[in-house]
């Protein structure tokens, strides 16, 4: 079993950088590919970002490409995602989850953990 704990979100203005945090623990972080998903009021919720077991490989939906950076720091046992030039289409409540199986997830019905969620608000 692994506890995931998000931080980072909040209320910005477009244009503006957000970076989340998700801090793991429980079992060793390295045996697990991660991602960051939101979901927006009555949407379901969408992958967004995916990073590789030991951060090697990388994958990302087209709506966050060149804006959005997913990374981890297995020592601290903690996977980020940089977000910059946010939009008011951004908001959403963020979560980050885990995989046991892949060496990278890149379909959200892999995830086996979920973090509670980060509110993060665009204002235009």
């Amino acid at each position: 079993q692994v506890q995931l704990v998000e931080s980072g979100g909040g209320l910005v203005q477009a244009g503006a950088s957000l970076r989340l945090s998700c801090a793991t623990s429980g079992r060793t972080f390295s045996n697990y590919a991660m991602g960051w998903f939101r979901q927006a009021p009555g949407k379901e919720r969408e992958l967004l970002a995916a990073i590789s077991k030991i951060g090697t490989r990388t994958y990302y939906v087209d709506s966050v490409k060149g804006r959005f950076t997913i990374s981890r720091d297995n020592a601290k046992n903690t996977v980020y995602l940089q977000m910059n030039s946010l939009k008011p289409e951004d908001t959403a409540v963020y979560y980050c989850a885990a995989d046991t199986d892949y060496a990278l997830a890149i379909n959200g019905r892999q995830y086996d953990y979920w973090g509670q969620g980060t509110q993060v608000t665009v204002s235009s």
